[in-house]
C-alpha cells in the first residue's frame, strides 16, 4: 500500500483523477490502431460513433474542470475536429484535468462550489464534482469498448481502476 502525507480524500481523488488520465491514455493508444473509417463509423448507441463519445468525454472534463476552477462554465460546443485532434485534444484535458486536481488541498477538495445551471443546482463539495467526472468518463469509456466489440475489436484494453492501482501506476 502507498504511504500518503496527504488526508485520505485528497489522496483518493488525486488518484482518481491519475486513473483517468492513465484510462483515457490507455483508450485512445489502443483506438490509434484501428481504422479511422471505423472508428468514426455512426452506431446505435447514446453518441452515434466512438469519436463522437470521445468528444463528449472530452467536453464533459472540460466543464468539470471549469467549474473546479470557479471559472465560467466550458459548456459544449460543435465540434468539427478530426480523428486524431479528438485523440490529441481528450488527454490533453485529461492531463490539464489530472493536473489541476494534483495541486488541491484538502480545503480545495472538501470545499464546496455552487453551481447553477440550466440543468440542475448543487453546492456539494468539490470532492463529489470530481469523482462524478471521472465516474462519469469510465461510463462512456465502457460504451466506447461496447461499440468498438460490435465494429469486430476484440482486444479492449483494461481500464478497471483496480487494475491501475495494481498495475497501472508509474
Amino acid at each position: 500500500m502507498q504511504q500518503t502525507t496527504v488526508s485520505p480524500m485528497v489522496y483518493l481523488v488525486q488518484n482518481y483523477a491519475d486513473y483517468n488520465l492513465w484510462a483515457n491514455e490507455r483508450l485512445v493508444n489502443w483506438l490509434r490502431t484501428k481504422p479511422e473509417e471505423v472508428v468514426g463509423r455512426e452506431v446505435p448507441s447514446s453518441f452515434p460513433s466512438i469519436q463522437k463519445t470521445l468528444v463528449h468525454i472530452w467536453q464533459t472534463q472540460r466543464y468539470w474542470l471549469s467549474i473546479l476552477r470557479k471559472e465560467e462554465a466550458q459548456t459544449y460546443d460543435e465540434y468539427t475536429g478530426t480523428l486524431e485532434d479528438t485523440y490529441s485534444g481528450i488527454l490533453e484535458q485529461s492531463r490539464e484535468m489530472a493536473g489541476f486536481i494534483r495541486t488541491l488541498n484538502a480545503d480545495a477538495v472538501l470545499g464546496t462550489t455552487l453551481i447553477v445551471s440550466p440543468w440542475f443546482q448543487s453546492d456539494f463539495p468539490n470532492f463529489e464534482y470530481i469523482i462524478h467526472a471521472v465516474t462519469h468518463s469510465t461510463y462512456h469509456r465502457g460504451q466506447i469498448t461496447t461499440i468498438g466489440r460490435n465494429l469486430g475489436f476484440t482486444d479492449a484494453p483494461m481500464t478497471d481502476y483496480n487494475f491501475y492501482n495494481v498495475n497501472g501506476k508509474n
